[in-house]
């Protein structure tokens, strides 16, 4: 990247971007910009994610379908079975296959396939090293008989406002066995299950290939060239795909937000941060996309080791990696160079005087070469085009009714007080309780006491760091989803829920005026109105365009019978 100069040794001066290996704790820097967000690796972690799915699967069930159900061990495992016993005798010609996945696991470490919920091993392994059990996507869709999962890079650039941008291409990473639907002579054959390069690299089917579309490895262009070659709507797969990553990340912010706030509270000097994700991603036969995982730090290597002769290893150049992943950090440096908008500036006063030649009219070569470095003018053979896509805030009006759990966590962070802390003690929950005048309609603070006592001692199970007590934020969400649905009866959850925030902030924001002004006065009338949803599958369009709205009629459910 020509206008930055790299130090991979450390610097004593302060940099203008520190590049993190693993997570936003690398470092202790206080300025600048960092490519890791805090808690990002804890926000990833399959239990913590699953958590945060489950929350959305709760409010809006139909939007959030693209994740598989779930059920975290050992903490849930009698809910694991009650339910699949349940499913079986109301649906006797269903067969499921799960798949079992640790919780920190990763590169395919301890996955597991099972076809009976009752051979799931309850081990001491378990018990120090919980894990998640998911329904097995068993029909996926098959490009030369071989599974594959793509996995798609997107660039978290801002939690606050929210930014987002997608690759225009990723990387198909192929089984190197020909698939099958599990049976019970095949569940422990991963070449044909998993797609997880790390496994796959072992196998003497794996093929390295220079080129795109053949090979182990593929670009996601190649497999949608190749579908849309066979008649297939590569735009709606897109835009499927796309709003599966929107969503995703909606549900991730809260906790993020959370995370941020405790590591750099407002006021207290901290860095700018910005992550690249990696998606991974599985296409149904149905074309329908389902989320099977999110990492924190996807590789981005471009070479492959190779041995050689015995104990010999030689690095070889992959250059399908290279295609992507090359232009996903030059394009992640080319949107956060933080001295980008001041070389705009520069370039934009150069041309206002006068620089024209009389003799050719041309810009003089001092401005181009300015317009050049920033952007403005970009000629293709110095400056390859983007191959980030915004996709938020642009489409932000087709999903900004989700962000519900978002206001969720701004009224927790607001109470949340101490610092570097991530949870509230019940002084900080009776307090939200009164302020926001909840006590004063019908649910005295005797009641806050026993509802905060409830929901921290079911949420203090497998998982949860004892030396951090009190309610985090998914069991804060517990509470208003309880709080909601005594309050309003006879609507869906997520109705509830947003009649409950509006009221909610309502009283906040009158108690922060009369603190301001110190006396009462009348506040704008803050809005009551309920947000609709629409529910059709969404081709994307620009957020200048608002969809046309819709109401969900969904069950009225009791939040405390739900897992936690």
């Amino acid at each position: 990247f020509p206008s930055l100069l790299q130090f991979p040794f450390g610097r004593r001066l302060p940099c203008d971007i520190y590049w993190h290996a693993v997570s936003f704790h690398d470092n202790a820097i206080d300025s600048g910009l960092v490519n890791k967000f805090p808690g990002m690796a804890e926000m990833v972690r399959k239990i913590t994610l699953s958590r945060a799915m489950r929350t959305m699967q709760e409010l809006f069930p139909d939007e959030y379908d693209f994740y598989p159900r779930s059920w975290i061990l050992p903490e849930e495992l009698a809910i694991f079975l009650t339910e699949i016993h349940m499913i079986k005798e109301t649906n006797p010609t269903w067969k499921p296959t799960f798949i079992v996945k640790p919780d920190g696991g990763c590169q395919g470490d301890g996955i597991y396939l099972i076809k009976d919920p009752s051979d799931v091993r309850m081990t001491g392994t378990l018990q120090t090293r919980p894990s998640v059990v998911q329904e097995y996507i068993s029909k996926p869709l098959l490009i030369d008989k071989l599974k594959f999962d793509i996995r798609l890079y997107v660039l978290l650039k801002s939690l606050q406002p929210l930014e987002v941008y997608v690759a225009k291409d990723g990387l198909c990473r192929f089984c190197t066995e020909p698939y099958q639907e599990p049976t019970l002579k095949n569940l422990h054959q991963v070449f044909m299950h998993l797609t997880n390069y790390s496994l796959n690299i072992h196998s003497g089917n794996f093929v390295h290939s220079d080129s795109g579309n053949t090979g182990s490895k593929r670009t996601f262009s190649s497999i949608l060239d190749r579908l849309s070659s066979g008649g297939i709507d590569v735009r709606k797969v897109w835009s499927d795909i796309i709003s599966l990553v929107i969503k995703t990340v909606i549900a991730m912010v809260p906790d993020l937000k959370v995370y941020y706030h405790s590591d750099i509270p407002p006021g207290k000097p901290g860095p700018s941060c910005f992550q690249i994700l990696g998606f991974d991603i599985l296409l149904m036969r149905n074309l329908k996309p389902i989320l099977l995982e999110v990492n924190a730090n996807p590789s981005m290597k471009i070479d492959y080791e190779k041995e050689v002769s015995p104990g010999v290893i030689e690095y070889l150049p992959s250059p399908v990696d290279e295609e992507v992943k090359v232009a996903v950090i030059r394009d992640t440096l080319r949107l956060v160079d933080p001295h980008k908008k001041k070389r705009q500036e520069e370039a934009l006063a150069d041309l206002a005087e006068p620089t024209w030649q009389e003799k050719d009219d041309s810009l003089d070569e001092r401005s181009l070469e300015k317009l050049e470095l920033n952007g403005s003018v970009s000629p293709e053979t110095t400056a390859p085009a983007m191959c980030l896509k915004e996709v938020f805030p642009k489409y932000a009006k087709q999903f900004n009714y989700l962000r519900l759990v978002d206001r969720i966590a701004d009224l927790f962070i607001r109470f949340l007080g101490v610092k570097g802390t991530t949870r509230l003690g019940p002084t900080a929950f009776r307090t939200f309780i009164r302020n926001s005048k909840i006590s004063n309609s019908g649910f005295s603070m005797a009641a806050a006491d026993i509802l905060y006592i409830d929901i921290t001692r079911r949420g203090s199970g497998l998982g949860v760091d004892q030396r951090d007590v009190g309610m985090g934020l998914q069991a804060f969400v517990e509470a208003i989803c309880l709080l909601a649905q005594r309050r309003y009866k006879s609507l869906s959850l997520h109705e509830q829920v947003e009649l409950l925030m509006d009221f909610c902030e309502y009283h906040l924001a009158t108690l922060d005026e009369k603190r301001l002004a110190g006396q009462s006065r009348p506040v704008p009338e803050h809005r009551t109105a309920v947000v609709t949803c629409h529910h059709d599958r969404l081709q994307l369009s620009p957020a200048a365009h608002t969809p046309p709205p819709y109401h969900h009629a969904h069950k009225l459910v009791d939040y405390r019978s739900r897992r936690t």
